[in-house]
């Protein structure tokens, strides 16, 4: 493992946690690139359950260095309480193991004021954000209004910067949704105290990342968000507000393209997706509420229940292929243990006509109605299995279909939550 890329294939929530804890074992670094606290990773380890929002999931690994690159959209206060949070629990975290990049921007008080309060305006056109920040964050960056880690560290510097953001910030605020205003001082002096709590773990990390893949180190990129949450490629404008998949290493870990050597996407057996947005496999029956309760599929972050629905051949497809997957991992297969018939979207049908490809050009993605295919399920409990071959012959045929169908072999298998739940094919 030179450089590999694990990236959802689905809206999120696909059980990335988990499978990059597993990989991290054999890393040396581990590089978050894009994101924020709206991400939740979730990995079990001897019974204990761990969240992680900001901080990679190789901090659970000893010896590992965590990287938090410069496309991550940072919020100092929430990365503070997850280190406390974690220490707490035993799991050693300093500057040593941890690194944050000078340059990743900073969510500030008025970003997630500004969040929330656009949010009451939108109606029926809701995206469903989580409210922290993240959206508004990176589109100061994208305007050059935004600011730094490194400008935390630098009070003067602060001052000037902030000062220009708050003027634009609180008018809006307070003239075009009429609430308070925040003041210039209490918010500088906030910031640049957290600044200072942060500045052990600042680095340069593209420099040092890079150096580690000359060094021939070993290197995971751990996506945060599912593909078809990308910004430029995801059911706009119900997406997250970066690059999700392995196309956003480069920019959001300070990372050349041509150094990233393999590529595995992450996806459930069926689909889930959190707050708006199309989703063309959903059920909204007693089969949909079956799969959520039977999956727990409820946000680690939010909370929020999840829709739930069928596998989503199509989506799966096109996520694959635009990061150029080597391969894919398929979890929560045990959650459809008990099933008399399991379905899945292999094509839609968009007015009147069947298409094999996402419908990257068609305004409206809620139109699209699924074409289906049906497979015969299994009752079996399939959490304790190890081995692919001793798996119920239904739930074997159902995989194989899959990675017929998606065209992009699946080299592993989650059955469980814990670590040890896996069925390896040739990771």
């Amino acid at each position: 493992m030179p450089s590999i890329s694990v990236f959802g294939a689905q809206w999120g929530d696909e059980g990335k946690g988990k499978l990059i804890d597993l990989l991290s074992r054999d890393a040396d670094y581990v590089v978050r690139y894009q994101g924020g606290a709206n991400a939740g990773h979730t990995v079990v380890v001897e019974g204990e359950k761990y969240i992680l929002h900001l901080i990679p999931s190789g901090i659970l690994h000893p010896s590992k260095v965590n990287i938090i690159g410069n496309g991550v959209a940072l919020d100092p206060f929430k990365f503070l309480d997850e280190v406390a949070g974690l220490t707490q629990r035993g799991i050693h975290v300093d500057g040593q193991n941890l690194r944050v990049s000078a340059n990743a921007h900073v969510i500030f008080e008025h970003h997630r004021r500004l969040d929330q309060l656009s949010e009451r305006w939108r109606g029926q056109g809701r995206i469903g954000t989580t409210g922290r920040g993240i959206g508004p964050c990176y589109a100061d960056k994208a305007a050059r209004t935004g600011l730094r880690v490194c400008d935390l560290l630098e009070p003067d510097h602060c001052r000037t910067r902030l000062g220009a953001a708050l003027a634009e910030k609180n008018a809006m605020i307070e003239q075009v949704h009429g609430a308070e205003p925040l003041d210039l001082d209490a918010e500088l002096d906030r910031y640049v105290a957290v600044g200072q709590r942060i500045a052990p773990f600042v680095a340069d990390t593209g420099a040092e990342v890079r150096a580690a893949y000359r060094a021939k180190k070993r290197i995971l990129f751990e996506g945060a968000q599912g593909a078809m949450l990308d910004i430029d490629a995801g059911t706009y404008p119900f997406v997250t507000s970066s690059n999700t998949g392995a196309t956003g290493i480069s920019a959001g870990a300070a990372f050349p393209p041509r150094w990233i050597e393999r590529a595995i996407g992450i996806a459930k057996a069926y689909t889930t997706r959190v707050g708006e947005g199309p989703f063309p496999t959903e059920l909204h029956d007693e089969v949909g509420a079956r799969i959520r309760e039977q999956g727990h599929e409820y946000g680690s972050t939010t909370g929020r229940p999840r829709r739930c629905g069928w596998f989503d051949a199509v989506a799966v497809r096109f996520a694959l292929e635009l990061s150029g997957a080597d391969g894919w991992i398929v979890t929560n297969l045990d959650v459809l243990s008990g099933f008399k018939e399991i379905s899945a979207a292999v094509a839609y049908k968009i007015k009147g006509r069947s298409v094999r490809d996402w419908p990257a050009a068609t305004a409206d993605i809620g139109e699209i109605e699924p074409v289906w295919a049906q497979h015969p399920g299994w009752s079996e409990d399939i959490t304790g299995v190890r081995r692919f071959e001793d798996l119920p012959q239904n739930a074997r045929n159902y995989v194989e279909w899959l990675e017929r169908e998606v065209g992009a072999p699946i080299v592993m298998l989650s059955v469980g939550p814990a670590r040890d739940q896996v069925i390896s094919r040739g990771l």
